[in-house]
C-alpha cells in the first residue's frame, strides 16, 4: 500500500504545495511546530532516507535548500532548521524548520493551528518568494 506521500505525490491526497521538480516534492507539514514548516520528499517511496539511491540522496540537499531559503524570506526567523527523524510515515522525508532557537525543533511541544485559509496562503507566498 502507497504511503501517504506517495498518495499526495500522485494527487490522490492534497496538500499545501511550497516547491516540485521531477525528483522531489516541498509541502507544508499539516501539523507544524512552526508557522512554515515544511516536508520535503523525494518522489520515488524508500522508507528511510539513507536507502535512497546515492544520485537521488545528492540531489535532495539542494533542493531543501533551495525551500529553505524561500521560507527564509517569508517566515521571519533566526535561520532554517533540518531535522531527519523519518519515524511518522514510512516514506523518507526532510522537515525544514523556521527556528529562534533550539526549543523550536522540538518535536514533543504542541502543533499550531492553522486554517486552511492560513495554509494556502503560507504555501503561495513561499512557492513565489
Amino acid at each position: 500500500m502507497p504511503s501517504i506521500f506517495t498518495r499526495i505525490i500522485q494527487g490522490e491526497v492534497p496538500c499545501y504545495k511550497v516547491g516540485e521538480d521531477d525528483h522531489f516534492l516541498a509541502f507544508l507539514d499539516i501539523n507544524p511546530l512552526r508557522e512554515g514548516h515544511t516536508l520535503v520528499i523525494p518522489k520515488v517511496e524508500v522508507d528511510e532516507l539513507f536507502d535512497l539511491d546515492d544520485e537521488i540522496l545528492s540531489r535532495m540537499l539542494p533542493f531543501a535548500k533551495q525551500v529553505g531559503r524561500r521560507i527564509k524570506s517569508v517566515v521571519p526567523c533566526a535561520r532554517i532548521g533540518l531535522s531527519v527523524i523519518g519515524l511518522e510515515v514510512p516514506h523518507a522525508h526532510i522537515h525544514l524548520i523556521p527556528i529562534d532557537g533550539m526549543h523550536d525543533m522540538e518535536f514533543s511541544r504542541p502543533k499550531l493551528k492553522l486554517s486552511p485559509e492560513e495554509f494556502a496562503s503560507l504555501a503561495e507566498r513561499i512557492r513565489n518568494a
